[in-house]
């Protein structure tokens, strides 16, 4: 494993060469806004057979992950800190990624600032580029304003079929959604699959 779980800043402006960065050929897992972690650090100590890679935008997060993936020795986890559009988009090398996980992303609930939301044309057409064919993107929100609105964007993006809600019931859960579920809120969820446009 090396020194820590960081991506350097020397590859920000590289595609990432996750050969070179794990040290193996496993498939590659993105978690989008990971937060403090939660969710993708038991999920890469459940599956060791796969790679992944927490990209958090706000630093005490994101050095959180770090600290928490070396104390746990996890040689298949990576943290980057950085925006998520931007590593999609700029870092990831075409057809690399087998699955993107964007958990509870800020809904931007009012409408003026409905533009900056993640889930967007360009976004989703450079998440179609980042995925391996049938490739998936697992996302899930508290706000059903949100969920309406991103699914009519995805609906609206060519190369993708709705695979509809997953048994969630095993997955790790996130901090805030521990906090949201004990408030009684509703979770919603669905898979996008890349398929062949047209």
């Amino acid at each position: 494993m090396p020194p820590d779980s960081w991506i350097p800043p020397e590859c920000f402006l590289q595609s990432l060469d996750w050969p070179a960065i794990f040290g193996n050929h496993q498939p590659v897992e993105l978690e989008l806004g990971a937060g403090d972690g939660g969710f993708i650090l038991a999920w890469a100590v459940r599956h060791p057979e796969a790679n992944f890679l927490a990209v958090e935008r706000l630093l005490g997060r994101a050095r959180k992950i770090a600290k928490r993936a070396r104390a746990l020795g996890l040689a298949n986890l990576r943290t980057l800190r950085l925006e998520s559009g931007y590593v999609v988009a700029r870092m990831c090398p075409p057809n690399s990624v087998t699955r993107i996980h964007i958990m509870f992303p800020d809904p931007w609930p009012k409408r003026k600032h409905h533009k900056n939301r993640l889930i967007q044309l360009d976004f989703l057409e450079a998440c179609h580029r980042a995925l391996v064919p049938g490739g998936t993107v697992r996302f899930t929100t508290d706000h059903a304003d949100y969920f309406a609105a991103a699914r009519a964007t995805w609906a609206a993006a060519p190369g993708w079929a709705e695979e509809g809600p997953w048994d969630a019931s095993d997955d790790p859960p996130t901090d805030f959604q521990k906090v949201w579920e004990a408030e009684g809120r509703t979770t919603y969820r669905t898979i996008w699959r890349t398929v062949p446009p047209g």
